[in-house]
């Protein structure tokens, strides 16, 4: 199992991590071909993009061929929200969610020396430029449009409340640990949805080397575990749950669970 806390990110990029991580939760992710591919993207963006720009055109010219050229963005024709997790799935279809997108556009960037960092917006991923002149853009990954704090208030309107109000802390830089444990937690919901458990459970116990005595993610892997038929094991997560968080009122559901469990065991006993 990866350690991430042992990880340097100033030598792997997110996009690199994702893809090993995947290589852990699936047996058939294509690690070889999608790296090969990826330099490629980098290597054609080099030629595209001269040394001789400016930042800003270079920008310019990445979010071309990204968007334009390469046409990434987000599909509504995939039915399967796994699929614009996946990074085999996104890179060969060029289909994916702002997580996914930016977290390619970001390994992209940084191959060309753009300082592109992430930012875990309420809504979704966005991501922040910043060029050495102190210039400060926000674009949305999804489809390479540049965001202004109008806009991005709009989106906290719509979304969240009609009241809600843009913050400074929202538009902080995430690390690359909330960026990862984000991707995971949606594709653990995702893989659950879909009824593909054991793939579910590779991405819980990756998420509980992040966060291993997390009393949620615990309950997570034990409703994981009664889906799997895991009865001993998933008792054993629940009961951690309840005793935990006695006062969350999800603890009722889960003390049914518990006990439906328990009478499973003894009929299969």
């Amino acid at each position: 199992m990866i350690n991430l806390s042992n990880i340097d990110f100033s030598k792997e990029s997110l996009f690199e991590v994702m893809v090993k991580l995947m290589v852990k939760i699936r047996d058939d992710f294509p690690e070889e071909n999608i790296m090969k591919i990826c330099t490629n993207k980098v290597q054609e963006s080099l030629l595209f993009i001269s040394e001789t720009l400016t930042e800003i055109e270079k920008l310019e010219k990445l979010l071309f061929i990204f968007y334009k050229k390469w046409k990434f963005g987000c599909s509504v024709k995939i039915h399967k929200l796994s699929d614009m997790l996946w990074l085999d799935k996104v890179i060969l279809s060029n289909q994916g969610n702002s997580f996914s997108l930016g977290t390619f556009l970001i390994h992209i960037a940084s191959r060309l020396n753009l300082s592109i960092i992430p930012i875990m917006f309420p809504t979704q991923l966005i991501v922040k430029f910043k060029s050495l002149e102190e210039k400060i853009l926000y674009i949305d990954p999804v489809n390479g449009d540049i965001l202004n704090k109008h806009i991005l208030q709009s989106w906290l309107k719509g979304n969240i409340s009609p009241s809600a109000e843009l913050h400074e802390n929202y538009l902080q830089e995430s690390t690359s640990s909330t960026i990862i444990q984000k991707i995971l937690d949606m594709l653990k919901i995702a893989l659950i949805e879909e009824q593909n458990i054991e793939l579910a459970l590779n991405v819980s116990n990756i998420l509980l080397t992040l966060k291993p005595k997390d009393p949620y993610e615990i309950r997570d892997r034990g409703l994981i575990f009664s889906q799997l038929n895991c009865y001993r094991a998933a008792l054993s997560d629940l009961l951690y749950f309840v005793e935990q968080r006695p006062e969350d009122p999800v603890s009722d559901i889960i003390k049914m669970q518990i006990h439906s469990i328990e009478q499973k065991k003894i009929t299969f006993h």
